[in-house]
Order: C-alpha cells, then structure tokens, then sequence
C-alpha cells in the first residue's frame, strides 16, 4: 500500500513537494495539503486533494504516514513539535529552525519518541555532489587546502512581498546560502570558525542582500564564501547546476575546491592538475567527470519514503541539520562581532 503523504505549507517550495507526490507514478499517496491561505485552499481543491487549515485539523481526521514541513522558517519548529508529537516521521524544508536552541528542543523530541527527522538539504541529494564526493575521498585532488563557493543572483521585487522574508529568520544566509554551507560541511568537514561581514545597502530590509565568510575547517582548511541576492549573475548552485527548471541553466561552477594535488570545480565536476609531480610551469591538464542527471527532490521523497518503511536512515537527519545552523549562526554572530566565531559558541541566538 502507498505511503500517504501530507504537505504543511503550499508556498514555492511546498508546491513543488506537491507537484511529485501528486503525480500518479512517484509511488506515494499526496494526502492532504495544509495551509491557512484561500489560494492554498483553491490549490487543494484544484488536484482534488483534501485540505485542512492547520495540522491539529490533519492529525484529527487522517494520520498521515509521514508529512512534509514547507512553512515559513519561523513555523518549522512549532510544527514539527505538532507532527513528531503526533509519532508522524517528518521532513522539514531547511533551515530545521531559526535557532539551534529551537532545532535542539526538536532534535531531542524525535529521538525521545524514535520518530525520524529529515531536513530539507536537497542539494546532497543530487548525483552531482555524490560524485563530487567520491571523487574528494578517492584522493585524487589530494589534501584539501582551500574551498571557495559563490552564490550571486538577482531576486525580483516580487520575491519580498511575503513579510516574512523582510524579517528576522530570512535573508539570503538562511534561506539561500545555508544550502551551500551544508554542502562544504558535507564535501570537506566541519567548520570549526568563522569571520564574516555582511550589507544591506542595497535593499534596506531588516535582512542582508550581501555577506562575505571566511571558514576554518577541522582539518585546517581555509574556505571563503560570496553571497548577494541583488548581482545579476551566472555563478550559483541553482543556475550552474540545472537541477532546477524554473531556472536557466548557465553550467558554469559555483565551487571551486583545491587540494595538495589538484583542484575540483563543482558542478560541471572537472578535476584539474599538472599531472604527477608536476607544478606551475607545467601545463594544466582537465579530466571531466560525468554524473547522471536525476531531479533531487524527488530523489530526496523517494528517500524519505524508505526511510518511513524502516530500509534507511536520514540521509540529512535533524543532527546534521541542526549542525548546518550553528554554521549560520556563527555567520551572523561574527556580523554582530566583527570577529571570530566557533560554530555552537553563539547557539540558541536569532540567527537574522
């Protein structure tokens, strides 16, 4: 018997949760929708899909199997308390929380109860990473030494029209670059500091449009981090690695990660060096790496349902998540500080 799904929240990110689950061959059953908007409301009754204002309403009618969380950052814990509560395993849009002390008091309810959590961290999903990951722990660019990632684009005005996005718990660090910081945790270890600068000139909202970081790694690598949602640009993950359609797709890289014996671009998966015992004198030689093309939020429900059935553990679990927060937490605290920061030291504190 398919898995019954239900999707709290019909915003951009949940209508694309909807849009998979709702396709008759994905293998699961989309069981209801919940959200408090009339066009939610409209949505629902538009795929003949049940529909229930809040999640107390969804719990006392049918117990889904598993729910997906999709609700402005700010809601993520209160309704993820509502749904572990409940004993419904969860997968919750990233980031888990808008503070680390929130995602804790999460964290800690879902292993109490044995109910699993998953977080939103799509990207690690994607066959792109899983062959950038392989080709980093094969040893063939050597040691890591230094990690750079871009991620400049050009939001509309449009964008800023729900007031949520203007406020504290959004921003480009959280919403977008999150994502990003997950993926160096997830491709060259933890992140042990932080130093950041951050602007809203731009803009002027409450949140920034640009910030600098500069990372120290466990293992004593170096990484920097560029992030504006105000540059018209080719040069982040959603436009270089055509995972997305509502993009267009430019296939330039936005990572650029280099070792003690060459040097991998993220996405297009080019492994550049000078050959064996070579140096900077000597031509530059480029091996292209191929990766199969699969849509990760499909994979990642796919996931999600095996992880329901019992024949899987969370690829990106509520740890893993809460893990990627403190990063961000770090980002915003040595805004504030003008100074270093170590991941953990600024827990609990708003992370806009």
């Amino acid at each position: 018997m398919q898995k019954k799904i239900a999707v709290v929240g019909a915003g951009l990110i949940g209508r694309r949760h909807i849009e998979i689950l709702a396709d008759e061959g994905f293998g699961a059953t989309l069981s209801a929708i919940v959200d408090p908007t009339e066009g939610a409301r409209a949505y629902a009754a538009q795929l003949n899909v049940p529909y229930f204002v809040g999640i107390d309403e969804l719990l006392a009618a049918d117990k889904p199997d598993g729910v997906v969380i999709a609700t402005p950052n700010q809601l993520h814990v209160q309704h993820g308390l509502q749904c572990i509560g409940a004993g419904c395993p969860t997968l919750i849009e990233k980031p888990i929380a808008v503070t680390s002390g929130e995602a804790q008091e999460l964290v800690a309810l879902a292993n109490h109860k044995h109910v699993p959590i998953l977080v939103g961290h799509h990207r690690r999903h994607n066959p792109l990473i899983q062959t950038a990951k392989s080709i980093i722990d094969s040893g063939s660019i050597g040691n890591i030494v230094a990690v750079h990632g871009t991620c400049w684009f050009l939001k509309p005005d449009d964008y800023f029209v729900p007031e949520w996005r203007r406020r504290k718990g959004a921003g480009p660090v959280m919403i977008n670059s999150i994502h990003d910081i997950d993926l160096m945790r997830f491709l060259c270890g933890e992140v042990v500091e932080v130093r950041a600068i951050s602007s809203n000139k731009c803009r002027k909202l409450d949140v920034e449009d640009t910030a600098a970081v500069l990372f120290t790694f466990e293992s004593g690598a170096l990484g920097t981090f560029s992030l504006s949602d105000t540059i018209g640009s080719p040069w982040s993950w959603e436009l270089t690695s055509g995972e997305n359609s509502e993009f267009v797709a430019t296939y330039q890289s936005c990572y650029m990660i280099g070792g003690t014996l060459g040097s991998l671009s993220i996405p297009d998966l080019r492994v550049w060096t000078h050959g064996v015992g070579g140096h900077w004198k000597q031509a530059v030689i480029v091996d292209v790496h191929e990766s199969p093309t699969i849509e990760p939020l499909q994979s990642q429900l796919e996931h999600f349902l095996n992880v329901i059935a019992g024949t899987a553990v969370p690829l990106v679990s509520g740890e893993e998540g809460l893990k990627s927060l403190r990063v961000v937490e770090a980002i915003q605290r040595a805004v504030e500080l003008d100074e270093a920061v170590r991941p953990g030291d600024a827990a609990g504190l708003s992370v806009a």
